[in-house]
């Protein structure tokens, strides 16, 4: 099971190598629910990542209010981490609260800023504009 935001960002705050803060990146990303095969379909993949991903949001409900659930996926070990890091800060969240916050500040946070390939960067920025118009359209539901 994934551990809360809070306690993975504790868990960076001991972790001064920057290989060791990768490594914890992939097992956080394997202690993430298998995504099923059949949420693996072109509505939810990530377009602007290089590697393969899939987020799949949808409605929950959190104390009688709408709350987004993410499931996601990546065919690459360190994706797969970072994917796991959008998980944790955005399962849960209401749509308005999913608006602002960014993921990507999470990660200039965790101190990844410029330890990624802008590549990866650019595949976060991805995920984070996904994540943010699937909030927006849930909003828009509600």
């Amino acid at each position: 099971m994934l551990p809360d935001l809070d306690t993975i960002i504790q868990n960076f705050e001991i972790l001064d190598d920057p290989l060791d803060r990768y490594e914890y990146v992939i097992e956080l990303g394997k202690l993430m629910p298998k995504m099923p095969d059949d949420a693996k379909v072109e509505d939810n993949r990530v377009f602007g990542c290089e590697s393969q991903v899939w987020i799949d949001v949808s409605q929950a409900d959190a104390a009688g209010q709408p709350a987004l659930k993410l499931n996601g996926d990546s065919d690459s070990h360190i994706v797969k981490g970072f994917v796991a890091l959008m998980v944790a800060l955005y399962d849960g969240k209401t749509p308005d609260q999913a608006m602002e916050a960014d993921g990507f500040d999470l990660l200039k946070r965790l101190d990844f800023g410029s330890h990624i390939t802008s590549k990866r960067s650019n595949g976060v920025r991805a995920m984070v504009d996904r994540i943010h118009k699937d909030a927006a359209r849930l909003r828009a539901l509600n």
